[in-house]
């Protein structure tokens, strides 16, 4: 018995060693739809993009608004080959990405999976599908293999870009996805651009669609996005990547205009007094304030307004005669910032004690700064101005008291500290990123955020503010935005930040949670 039984086990093995070796070694052939196989479609759809006309035929539709982008659906011709890749990808590991401009789960780089419909998909795409595309934009596309596989759940988002990365020559998407609408977020946003180019506004939104491959060419003007997915029980599953070329010749990096800072103002002490918090007036207190501060670079000061007028600032801020602008390009920043000239009396007093003479030596005396003339410089703070020039306008310098600075220091002519700021509304959909014109402008800078009427926000809600060392995913510090409590963070040169999207989870609060926040936002340049 022991003798059949092991000899039983060994047949079993064997047989299972050959199964295994038939499977891993079998191919899979896929078709591509018949578009793509038909030499007078190919040579239509190569004539409309050179023209930049709209052209269409079956599943196939090529349309150059706001920027060329071609629509294959029913890519694969097998419904149980794409089931079966389907299948393979959802079994794949997947890692949290999330960052400045995206939420979502990504697999690792699928140019080397044996699964054998991932294989065959690649081969397809980068073989037969390569070839085709190269006839259709009359260019010599590489045999580079970028290609992954991306889960978009409840919340996830990828905000707009251009996709502008050395050797990309056309994106590409495959949807694996289950009946979608468009009220479920996930869509393909399609931006226009300026005369700058800029991106502007949506101007087309694609749907997902099971089966359906949308592709476009890598240029200044493909700004796009992957829209918040709203939908709480389906995952937008799809295979993208890049075909590499040569890329499509650039104009020069538009550069916004610097933004204007602004002396402060001549208000004396007595502001002080009737707006902030005693405790924080208390010389002794700020001596600790400002020995914390030297040792970590930030500091958060809970309570900072008195109740009274934290109280009438936030209620002014919820009235409607204020004007919201929103702040762009959404490639850079998405959010409101009210107009100054339409503030309510005390939310423009608050704005003026940010800015107040007062106020620029009290955040001296908080964090060691020479953000006034009276607070004495030490010999690395010389060495640190002649590092930080101005790359911004100084606008309206008074010049009785640069006159009185320089009369308090000997006569020596010193640099006016300077701010800029605004009054931000936050609320689904907003966010800032990061971006190269940042990085290259970046200076050593005393950021300042004093939040309104966000109790109870939630984390998971997004809005809080990340500071993150230049080219790298390191997080530094993350500020969550709570009620009066006023953040002073000192940043150099290598330090970045931006504030995380806010998403569609802050909006499903009951009526006694706020679904939207304000703040005073200033940065102070010594």
């Amino acid at each position: 018995m022991s003798s059949k039984r092991a000899q039983n086990e060994s047949g079993d093995t064997d047989m299972k060693k050959k199964k295994k070796k038939r499977s891993s070694s079998s191919v899979e052939t896929v078709e591509l739809c018949g578009a793509v196989e038909e030499e007078e479609v190919k040579r239509a759809v190569k004539e409309a993009w050179s023209n930049k006309t709209h052209y269409s035929k079956g599943d196939l539709e090529l349309d150059c608004h706001p920027f060329p982008h071609c629509i294959i659906k029913n890519f694969l011709s097998c419904q149980t080959f794409v089931e079966n890749l389907q299948r393979e990808l959802l079994e794949l590991s997947f890692n949290e990405k999330s960052n400045d401009l995206y939420k979502f789960k990504q697999s690792d780089d699928l140019k080397k999976r044996k699964e054998p419909h991932i294989a065959a998909m690649r081969a397809a795409l980068f073989g037969r599908f390569r070839s085709w595309l190269g006839d259709v934009l009359g260019v010599e596309l590489e045999p580079t293999v970028d290609i992954s596989c991306a889960k978009y759940e409840y919340t996830d988002v990828l905000l707009c870009h251009d996709d502008e990365l050395e050797g990309r020559r056309v994106a590409f998407i495959l949807y694996l996805v289950p009946p979608w609408q468009s009220s479920d977020g996930g869509t393909l946003d399609l931006y226009s651009t300026d005369s700058n180019f800029q991106p502007e506004s949506i101007a087309k939104s694609l749907v997902p669609s099971w089966n359906t491959l949308v592709l476009f060419e890598v240029s200044p003007v493909s700004f796009h996005q992957v829209s918040e997915v709203l939908s709480q029980d389906k995952c937008r599953l799809s295979l993208s990547g890049w075909f590499h070329g040569p890329s499509l010749e650039r104009p020069p990096r538009f550069k916004e205009p610097s933004i204007l800072k602004h002396p402060h103002l001549p208000r004396d002490e007595t502001v002080l007094f009737e707006w902030i918090n005693p405790l924080y007036l208390d010389i002794s207190y700020q001596e600790q304030i400002q020995t914390e501060f030297e040792d970590s670079s930030e500091i958060q000061l809970t309570d900072f307004l008195k109740e009274e007028k934290f109280r009438e600032v936030s209620e002014a801020l919820r009235q409607t005669h204020i004007q919201w602008m929103k702040t762009g390009p959404p490639n850079k920043r998405c959010y409101e910032s009210a107009s100054l000239d339409s503030l309510p009396e005390c939310v423009n007093t608050c704005w003026e004690l940010l800015r107040s003479e007062a106020f620029f030596l009290l955040l001296s005396n908080f964090t060691g700064l020479h953000l006034h003339y009276l607070c004495p410089k030490d010999e690395e703070d010389e060495e640190t101005e002649k590092d930080n020039k101005e790359e911004g306008e100084v606008a309206g310098t008074s010049a009785e008291s640069s006159s009185r600075a320089e009369a308090d220091n000997g006569g020596k002519k010193i640099s006016t500290p300077v701010c800029c700021g605004e009054v931000r509304r936050w609320s689904h959909g907003s966010y800032t990123l990061l971006h190269d014109a940042e990085a290259a402008q970046a200076e050593y800078a005393l950021d300042l955020i004093l939040p309104f009427g966000c109790t109870d926000w939630q984390k998971e809600f997004g809005g809080f503010t990340y500071y993150v060392a230049n080219e790298e995913d390191e997080e530094l510090l993350t500020v969550h935005p709570e009620d009066n409590s006023l953040a002073l963070v000192y940043r150099d040169k290598e330090t970045l930040k931006f504030v995380k999207h806010v998403n569609h989870k802050s909006t499903q609060v009951d009526s006694s949670t706020c679904n939207e926040f304000y703040d005073f936002s200033f940065v102070y340049y010594e």
